[in-house]
């Protein structure tokens, strides 16, 4: 297979975890015959630096033209200004508006080796294996905003067909794996969560009978992530309960440097990142933990390019590295040796 995959490398340690993505998937097009070319854009606040702008025209036309987009970290103190009428993150938000990536999936497991990383009991993190999809286009994160003198207001707004796509995608998901889904709301508040719910209820009953769906309250999801999170499937919600949550779930695996990420719209274009962010404090220092950027690149070449085999083995190659004790200091057991940013990813080579 030939496929062209755009990598914006971002801010902080970006840079030094996407290098680590690009070595595993040049390990795999070597191990399983493929052709994949890589082309490097700007986005975030290196390219407020150098453009003015969060996300310049030519990143995104490279991004267009691409099978899939392999993405760092944005952000930074730098650029931390709350009142800056450019941001890091308008650029994330406007490459998921322009792709039509509606749907952010972020898968949760628990490497039984990395359970004491984890504050949580051993038996509370026992058959943890869940999905967040994440609506990404729509709420309060691109509702009008509007700032006074003494006030400030931000618009959630959800229309039904914004709520059926990213239902029907869960759904899909769902069906594929363990046939529960669960709708995160807050119905008993929000005008637009009982929008959420009804739509809900009417996709699911209609389209895919064959799935159980309940419904939460996001503040008993919050709750029940760390009390029982063994027993969700596949979790459904609006894009502000999602990035909250899946922050939160975080804390199952034992660190935000193991979890990755896809964002999909209606076709196989995506664009793949870990859930973590620039970590400036520990950017250049060759100590970040690139397994989730590498998880990440495995989400890429199942969803966007169709290798399953392939995602299979980049997969278990992070097992086997973890297995190894090739652990980042965000993981490592106590008194074990940590590995550097460069070990970590030469240790998934190895395995691959």
């Amino acid at each position: 297979m030939r496929a062209t995959i755009a990598v914006l490398p971002g801010d902080g340690i970006g840079p030094e975890v996407t290098a680590e993505g690009v070595r595993a998937l040049r390990a795999v097009a070597i191990k399983f015959g493929h052709d994949f070319e890589f082309r490097e854009g700007i986005i975030g606040g290196c390219s407020i630096d150098k453009t003015g702008t969060a996300l310049p025209p030519e990143t995104l036309a490279l991004c267009q033209g691409a099978d899939a987009v392999l993405l760092g970290a944005v952000g930074g103190p730098k650029w931390d200004d709350p009142n800056a009428s450019v941001r890091p993150e308008q650029g994330l938000f406007a490459i998921r508006k322009a792709l039509g990536l509606f749907a952010n999936l972020r898968p949760v497991t628990c490497h039984p080796k990395l359970a004491a990383a984890s504050p949580l009991k051993a038996e509370v993190l026992k058959g943890v294996d869940l999905l967040v999809v994440r609506e990404l286009t729509g709420g309060l994160y691109f509702g009008e905003k509007k700032k006074f003198a003494d006030s400030a207001s931000d618009l959630l707004a959800y229309t039904g067909d914004e709520i059926r796509r990213v239902v029907r995608r869960a759904a899909e998901f769902a069906r594929g794996r363990r046939k529960k889904l669960t709708s995160v709301d807050k119905a008993n508040v929000l005008e637009t969560s009982r929008l959420w719910r009804r739509v809900t209820e009417e996709v699911v009953r209609k389209e895919f009978p064959d799935v159980a769906l309940e419904h939460i309250l996001v503040d008993s999801c919050a709750m029940y992530l760390m009390r029982r999170p063994a027993t969700f499937d596949v979790i459904v919600t609006e894009n502000m309960f999602g990035d909250i949550l899946t922050d939160e779930a975080s804390v199952l695996s034992g660190s935000m440097g193991l979890l990755p990420s896809a964002s999909l719209g209606e076709g196989k274009q995506g664009l793949y990142e870990p859930i973590h962010g620039s970590a400036p404090d520990i950017a250049g220092k060759g100590i970040a933990n690139p397994y989730a950027t590498i998880l990440s690149t495995a989400m890429l070449l199942r969803y966007s390019l169709g290798l399953e085999a392939e995602a299979a083995a980049v997969e278990k190659a992070v097992d086997a590295a973890i297995d190894r004790d090739v652990l980042t200091g965000d993981i490592a057991l106590a008194g074990g040796k940590s590995a550097s940013t460069g070990e970590a990813g030469l240790a998934v080579v190895a395995a691959l």
